[in-house]
């Protein structure tokens, strides 16, 4: 291959498998195991992408899932396409199309690094700003550009064809990270026989030991015994172990989120393989081996293509067999960088000189360095480097100096220390301390059943890494039901014994340069853009963190958090710990919408919910709305006629004859125990502990804060049973609210709760003949007015099956509710429809059901409230018990805003002119010829053409409505002023004598 990097007999690739793939339209080779960015290195190709704001060249800073640079459009063909993939964690499978982002027309010759040109007016906090004037220029001018600028990569405008799957997961176990530690762990958990998961982002296990050379195992090279410890791993029974799986979240309760890679490396995957796979999984213990990140040095261009980490180059070489340069520099703060050096340099790589920022490095990683005739300055720094699309040169001088030696280049190695990866410990809520001495956050409190080991732990020798690891995995084992077995003893040896590091360090680029030092590079955020967020006033890192957008891409600033804190501190002249420190949020890396949803999408993304009437009600011209999930007739149309015109006939018609409407989307919770009334009083307004077995009651439910949320009829159907009904929307919510009262206020009472929506089909029956259509359908159960009055509750059998009969109503008329099991409910309403229809009865929808109640001044919570109306304001204030000293909301519903004087009530509004129908949620006035801003009385909440009064009708919560009736208002539109009059809410059968016929 011309140009080509590889270095012969090393890595730990195999020559004879390769891949082809494709790079900005250039076809490439690779070997099978290469990463896009370990091939595009081995054909010397470091150009890869153009930074987000300023558009300047960018390359490989890493060689893992820390990577900001290099992010690319990765596909199949046109429609399996994902764009900001890491070229770093992106393994080349044959066939791959990646393509370059960011740039226009080309990623060598990109007409968006002009700003780089006018970056001076692109500083930290420009958008807050230059956009603030002149004002009307913001949606006209900036809005518009700041948008077609805005994101990294090109949405993809095909569907996506790939499937992904799911598992929820328990273990005894879960051992995060699959490096020295980690394996330890695992290895020695698994041995007690505790059922063990041990997960890693990367495609083999081994961790830091990809890029190590040197490291030995029980006697064996460190990679090779990673390897050995997996397949005894894979060998046991009691422990899965799963590669290209990242932990993304560490949530309560020990639950962790796993985003599985399945197919992304695949050439051809099979067509039925999901692509990806998430893995929920709770945990007994966690054990976290997550490791550490490398930080790199800050010094003026240090974003140059061929600028890298020190661990990326050594990976790159001892893993991929590639060299990251042929005249490589080395810039560091710590003795690991040392090693890289040695690395290539006995790879054949020059290596001109080790610049070091330190006075004394440690003695062992010297004494090599002479030994290998390797120039090492130290108390020297790399004040800049020279080259445009791929660093040419770096200019060496002694600490403070502003001028230096100038070396020649190809590649710049560096390294400024280690960060542990705290993330997930952060995420567990964990508390972190920090270690002065290393300028490194720790792991202190724990919040949860886990425990940190080996470097993420702040762990640095070898074998006290795998001692500490060991230990912890044995001990999870036997905490979590293993038994102690023999002592797992792995002994190690290392070539070097690490020591310095430094944050925040900025060669060359002190408070007073201008120059762009770069520390979030995917951002770009410069050392000064910190300092000058602390010049303008940002005193928390939080608030530097907003003002500068550092560590807010996508790589989550695990490279860049700790030099802007450290360079906070410096400018604050605080120290780091009072500074404070950023959140840690999930994801750990970006994980796919794909993964997340599963297979909730399209048709499955919101699950539509048919009752088990819906096609009978099809098969018989319904009109369906959606209702939350549920799809419900919204009307029967006739033919020729309109919505109105069915209404309008559906309306009628259930007052002079009958209507059956499907009511079974009503949630139904089944509140069962000896306890169960006592629980009920404390739920809702009302009290239960007076109503009768087979008798009633219309329910209130306030929140704690006094306000009506939820309402429904429930029915005693035995001294410990009660059947309550909720609205359609709040079932969920309000078994939630009981079941969190019932477990943490009320523990004490005996009571269970279940949910029972889905399995009642409700056929509501409701008009002057209501009682004459389902007569000779029910068996046991006298329903005459005397024996069954209104607001009774049954048990019996009605066509034959069992039920539960209410005669309730929330149209206003004589109302029957039959509860049949669902597998019946057709059955059964097609054989009370054929009787219904012979004696001129209708099928109503929800359009309709809406009219006739609001003709009855009902509610319909969520509609007629809004979440700040209390059951006086709400004009019913008769359910609120008055001698009930407890209840959810009693406090709440007393304080003196909720009790004073002109508080919006619920009213009735007629308008002056009868055929004019009010907008819902149109504005009220008292005067429409007040200057603007107009002061509002309130608003339109149900507004309706009734057909049984010949006009429009209308519902309002309205400021000190009560004291309004009888006076008229405006309601102002945009074309008109339309007058009405405050009424009662009740329109139709003011006394209920309707009710009770």
């Amino acid at each position: 291959m011309s140009g080509s990097k590889r270095i012969p007999g090393k890595g730990r690739l195999t020559p004879a498998k390769t891949a082809r793939f494709t790079f900005d339209g250039k076809t490439y080779t690779a070997l099978a195991g290469d990463t896009v960015a370990s091939a595009l290195l081995a054909h010397d190709i470091h150009l890869i992408g153009r930074s987000f704001k300023y558009h300047r060249p960018r390359g490989f800073l890493s060689a893992g899932p820390e990577e900001p640079n290099a992010l690319l459009d990765i596909s199949r063909d046109k429609a399996h396409r994902q764009p900001n993939v890491r070229a770093t964690v992106q393994e080349v499978f044959d066939g791959m199309y990646s393509e370059s982002q960011n740039r226009w027309p080309s990623l060598s010759f990109d007409i968006g690094a002009v700003n780089d040109l006018f970056s001076p007016f692109f500083g930290a906090g420009f958008y807050y700003k230059t956009f603030m004037w002149p004002r009307k220029a913001w949606e006209k001018v900036y809005e518009p550009i700041i948008r077609r600028a805005a994101g990294l990569g090109v949405t993809p405008t095909e569907p996506d064809p790939d499937r992904y799957a799911g598992r929820y997961e328990h273990c005894d176990v879960l051992v995060v990270g699959a490096g020295v530690a980690g394996l330890s762990a695992a290895l020695a958990a698994a041995r007690t026989g505790a059922k063990v998961i041990l997960c890693d982002e990367q495609p083999e296990v081994g961790g830091a030991l990809h890029h190590e050379n040197g490291t030995k195992i029980d006697g064996q090279d460190g990679f090779a015994w990673a390897q050995i410890t997996a397949a005894e791993l894979n060998a046991m029974p009691n422990v899965r172990v799963l590669t290209r799986t990242t932990a993304f979240g560490y949530y309560n309760h020990n639950f962790v989120a796993l985003a599985e890679r399945v197919t992304d490396h695949v050439a051809l995957p099979e067509k039925n393989t999901a692509r990806e796979r998430l893995w929920q999984v709770r945990a007994k213990r966690v054990i976290l081996a997550n490791g550490s990140i490398e930080r790199h040095m800050v010094f003026a261009n240090n974003d140059r293509p061929g600028v890298m980490l020190a661990s990326a180059a050594r990976t790159y070489l001892n893993h991929f067999g590639v060299a990251v340069g042929s005249h490589v520099g080395v810039f560091t703060a710590h003795d690991s960088a040392y090693e890289a050096a040695f690395d290539l340099k006995n790879a054949g790589i020059d290596i001109p000189v080790i610049v070091d920022a330190r006075a004394h490095p440690g003695e062992a990683v010297l004494a090599e360095a002479r030994r290998l005739n390797i120039p090492v300055l130290t108390n020297h720094c790399v004040l800049s480097v020279g080259g445009k699309l791929r660093v040419k040169s770096m200019t060496v001088a002694t600490n403070g100096a502003k001028s230096g030696r100038k070396y020649t280049i190809d590649a710049l190695i560096t390294s400024s220390g280690w960060t542990p990866s705290v993330h997930l410990f952060s995420q567990s809520r964990g508390k972190l301390r920090f270690d002065d001495a290393k300028q490194r956050f720790l792991p202190d409190v724990y919040a949860q059943d886990c425990i940190c080991v080996g470097t993420c732990n702040g762990t640095d020798d070898l074998q006290a890494v795998i001692d500490e690891a060991v230990a912890a995995g044995t001990s999870a084992g036997v905490a979590t039901g293993g038994k102690a077995s023999a002592t797992t003893t792995v002994s190690a040896t290392t070539a070097y014994s690490w020591s310095g590091g430094m944050v925040g360090t900025t060669a060359g680029a002190g408070p007073d340069s201008n120059v762009k030092a770069f520390i979030d590079f995917q951002h770009d955020v410069c050392a000064k853009d910190i300092r000058n967020a602390v010049r303008e006033g940002m005193h928390s890192i939080e608030h530097i963190k907003r003002f500068t957008t550092n560590g807010m891409a996508s790589d989550q600033g695990k490279m860049s958090n700790m030099h802007g804190l450290a360079i906070a501190s410096e400018a604050l002249n605080k120290p780091i710990p009072q500074v404070g420190l950023t959140t840690f949020r999930q994801p750990y890396t970006p994980v796919t919408f794909g993964t997340l949803i599963n297979s909730s999408r399209d048709h499955l993304f919101d699950p539509a919910r048919q009752t088990a009437l819906h096609h009978f009600e099809a098969q018989n011209g319904a009109i369906y709305e959606d209702v939350g999930n549920w799809k419900r007739a919204w009307y029967y149309p006739q033919a020729g006629e309109t919505m109105h015109d069915a209404v309008a006939r559906e309306c009628k018609t259930v007052r002079e004859v009958a209507g059956i409407f499907d009511a079974s989307t009503l949630g139904k919770i089944e509140v069962v125990g000896p306890d169960a009334a006592e629980f009920l009083n404390l739920m809702y307004t009302n009290a239960w502990d007076t109503l009768k077995p087979g008798r009633c009651r219309y329910g209130i439910m306030t929140g704690e804060d006094g306000f009506v949320m939820d309402d429904g009829v429930v029915g005693r159907m035995a001294h410990d049973r009660f059947h309550v009904t909720t609205t359609t929307g709040g079932a969920p919510r309000v078994l939630n609210h009981m079941e969190d009262y019932l477990q943490t206020e009320f523990p004490h009472l005996n009571v269970w709760l279940t949910s029972t929506t889905e399995q009642w089909a409700v056929i509501a029956v409701q008009g002057p003949k209501a009682r004459e259509i389902i007569a000779p359908f029910v068996e046991g159960i006298d329903i005459s007015n005397e024996a069954f009055p209104h607001m009774s509750v049954a048990e019996g059998k009605f066509c034959g099956v069992p039920t539960r009969l209410f005669r309730m109503s929330f149209t206003g008329e004589l109302g029957f509710e039959i509860n049949v099991p669902a597998d019946y409910g057709q059955s059964v309403l097609e054989a009370v429809w054929e009787r219904a229809k012979a004696m001129g009865a209708c099928l109503y929808g929800t359009e309709t059901m809406h009219v006739l109640r609001a003709e009855k001044g009902y509610i319909i919570v969520g509609q007629d409230t809004d979440g700040t109306l209390t059951p006086y304001d709400a004009a019913v204030g008769w359910a609120v018990s008055k001698k009930k000293i407890d209840f959810v909301g009693i406090r709440g519903m007393r304080r003196p805003d909720l009790v004073a004087e002109g508080r919006k009530q619920l009213v009735g509004l007629l308008t002056k002119n009868p055929n004019t129908v009010l907008d819902e949620g149109a504005q009220i006035v008292a005067d429409p010829n007040q200057p603007k801003p107009m002061k509002m009385l309130g608003h339109v909440t149900s507004s309706y053409w009734s057909s049984n009064l010949g006009r429009s009708i209308a519902m309002a919560v309205v400021h000190d409505g009560f004291n309004l009736h009888g006076k008229t208002l405006f309601v102002p539109m945009l074309d008109r002023v339309i007058e009405v009059e405050v009424t009662g809410p009740v329109f139709i059968d003011e006394k209920g004598e309707r009710l009770h016929v």
